[in-house]
């Protein structure tokens, strides 16, 4: 049986989450502008995902391992903007 506080702190994580990956990828999409095509879900999901890529990233190049965790906002545009470069690059074939 799950907890009823257990669910708040997993609803407040969850929209944590989305905030903060929705201003990643607004600063990252504001960093690169152009024409992409995706809204505000795609624009989330590229923020979450740069963090996820820009902790990659880091661990390789400070640390020399591979090892996938999420990394503070800088790190997270950086991330966010790598893949939005790798996603033109990709579309624009």
């Amino acid at each position: 049986m799950v907890d009823v506080v257990e669910t708040g702190v997993i609803a407040v994580m969850l929209l944590w989450w989305i905030v903060v990956g929705l201003l990643v990828g607004a600063v990252a999409r504001f960093l690169l502008p152009g024409r992409d095509r995706m809204g505000c879900l795609g624009t989330i999901l590229l923020g979450v995902a740069g963090s996820f890529v820009g902790g990659f990233l880091w661990e390789l190049i400070q640390f020399h391992r591979v090892e996938l965790r999420p990394i503070g906002f800088i790190g997270s545009v950086i991330g966010a903007v790598a893949l939005l470069l790798l996603r033109r690059l990709v579309i624009a074939r």
